[in-house]
């Protein structure tokens, strides 16, 4: 179906208008898009009229009404416009059902009926704004979820942020509790390994020593030890900064700078005025007397850390009882030193027969007071030659030792043999100090025999060199040790000796080895003695001595006193 109005005027174009808007509800197009249709022809069309003219609106209905159409609006010029160019205006709404009636849409000319069809055009209009509030109500209402959601998604934000802070705290707490622990392991570490290097020397100077070089340059750039009875400080007679004496004075760690130190359990100082510009931390040397002295440190940085600071004061008083034991330990090795040689004598001069002897006390440990070594003469003549070894160290193995040889030389005056003689001190050591034991070898000479008389009690047996340089280690059944909680009667055992021949008696220091034992020791003692030519021995024992000593003892660290006794035989043509 195709209609066509012609309009020239207002109330044509109001006619079209309406007509449209009846055939387009007839065809079933919806409210709003048959508003929206009727409301963009109206503006065309008072477009067209402004311009003026005569103009055509066609519809047409295209399709079936069994199938949807298509109404299809078709604004032309009159044939003169189109002549000029103007462009038709056209525009097409599908129509999804057949016309309801046979109404064409033509509008009468009565003014009634143009009001109705303006009021219809207002029911559609309403319509337009019901869908229209409608939709702002949903828009609203969805504007409302969205903020809603967005302030919840703020909200996560915000927890999100919160816990991200949290669990950064949290690391940064982790990662400092873990720097700390292990700056803590680090100093306890260093303190642990610092106070085993302290403790491992008996020497006091060389503790002083190790202190710099265990504190420089990581817990300190400079470190300086004031001993207050040390030698060497006295002759140099250094200043010392007032925080020092302050410190030796009070006893409390004193903190000299320009600047409060901050350090726990340490006096703040004013700067030293003999290095104002280099902080000073002055900890004294405890003991359970007096202070030993004061250690003065310069920090390796600006300041120092408090816990580096506390550590540096308990390792100075480790420190402190490391050289306080030193001494102590220094002190008593001296005097029982003195009282080993003291009791140590001369060595008697006997026709026919050459005597040397040596004795080196120990270079490590308290180990001196328990070797030692005698020679004296009997009533008839004979000469015994002894050498011990008392167990135990110190002064009371030196103490011991000298009662053992007093008894010893008492013993003798009656003529005893060695044998007999060992027996006795077996028993006079026994009852007298059941818990020390002692080793020993008696050699008894006399010049009118040709006869060696020798015993032992637990003692490395002696080595005897003959005059042809052969070398036999006397190694007869020896007794056990003396004072064990046993009788023994231990036995003699005799030598036949030739002019040139040498017995060499000697402690388990000059051929005992840890690592080895004493077996190669011994061989090694008789292979330097067999080493020596009778002339050599003759003319110069105690340089052979001297000489047996150094390649026995070159490997030894000296941890046990060392005692040698030779005894020479003097040849035919040494003899005057």
């Amino acid at each position: 179906m195709m209609r066509t109005w012609q309009i020239t005027t207002v109330t044509d174009a109001a006619r079209a208008r309406i007509a449209l808007a009846r055939l387009a509800a007839a065809y079933g197009v919806p409210t709003v898009e048959r508003t929206r249709l009727a409301a963009a022809l109206s503006g065309h069309l008072r477009q067209c009229l402004t311009k003026g003219g005569t103009w055509l609106l066609t519809l047409d209905m295209a399709g079936s009404p069994a199938e949807e159409g298509l109404l299809h609006a078709v604004v032309t010029p009159s044939p003169e416009a189109c002549a000029a160019g103007e462009p038709p205006w056209e525009v097409t709404v599908p129509c999804p059902e057949a016309a309801r009636s046979a109404e064409d849409g033509a509008v009468a000319d009565d003014p009634a009926a143009l009001a109705e069809a303006l009021l219809g055009a207002d029911e559609d209009t309403a319509v337009v704004l019901d869908k229209l509030t409608e939709q702002e109500d949903l828009v609203a209402f969805h504007r409302e979820e969205l903020h809603q959601t967005n302030q919840g998604v703020l909200a996560l934000h915000a927890e999100l942020d919160a816990a991200g802070l949290a669990q950064r705290e949290a690391f940064a707490a982790e990662r400092s509790a873990r720097n700390e622990a292990e700056s803590a392991r680090r100093r306890l570490t260093f303190l642990a390994d610092a106070s085993a290097v302290l403790t491992s020397s008996l020497n006091h100077e060389e503790i002083v020593r190790r202190l710099p070089d265990l504190l420089v340059p990581e817990y300190a750039s400079s470190v300086d030890i004031w001993l207050f009875d040390h030698e060497a400080d006295k002759r140099r007679s250094t200043p010392h900064p007032a925080a020092a004496v302050v410190a030796a004075r009070t006893g409390r760690p004193q903190y000299a700078a320009d600047h409060p130190g901050g350090l726990p359990g340490v006096d703040d100082h004013p700067p030293s005025a003999l290095d104002p510009g280099r902080p000073l931390l002055c900890v004294p040397l405890p003991t359970r007397r007096a202070p030993l002295g004061v250690l003065t440190l310069s920090p390796p940085g600006p300041r120092w850390d408090p816990d580096d600071a506390v550590m540096l004061i308990e390792l100075t008083r480790r420190a402190s009882i490391a050289i306080d034991n030193a001494r102590r330990f220094e002190h008593n090795r001296d005097i029982a030193e003195t009282l080993q040689r003291a009791l140590l004598t001369d060595l008697p001069a006997t026709p026919g027969l050459s005597l040397a002897a040596r004795y080196l006390p120990a270079t490590h440990g308290l180990n001196i007071g328990g070797d030692w070594y005698d020679a004296f003469r009997q009533r008839d003549g004979g000469l015994i030659t002894v050498i011990g070894d008392v167990t135990g160290h110190g002064l009371h193995a030196a103490v011991m030792m000298s009662q053992l040889r007093t008894a010893l030389r008492a013993y003798a005056v009656d003529g005893d043999s060695p044998g007999r003689l060992l027996t006795r001190l077996h028993r006079f050591l026994h009852h007298l100090q059941p818990d020390l034991y002692a080793t020993a070898v008696i050699a008894r000479f006399h010049p009118d025999e040709p006869t060696l008389t020798w015993a032992a009690a637990g003692h490395p047996p002696p080595v005897l060199r003959l005059p042809d340089g052969t070398v036999r280690t006397l190694d007869a059944k020896p007794g056990a040790m003396l004072g064990i909680p046993l009788t023994q009667e231990i036995g003699d055992h005799t030598e036949r000796l030739a002019p040139g021949s040498t017995l060499a008696l000697y402690t388990d220091g000059l051929v005992e080895r840890r690592a080895q034992g004493i077996d190669p020791g011994i061989e090694r003692l008789a292979e330097a003695l067999g080493g020596f030519r009778s002339a050599e021995l003759d003319a110069d024992l105690e340089g052979s001595a001297d000489r047996i000593l150094h390649p026995l003892l070159s490997d030894s660290e000296r941890d046990d006193d060392v005692c040698l006794l030779l005894c020479h035989l003097q040849g035919e043509g040494a003899r005057p």
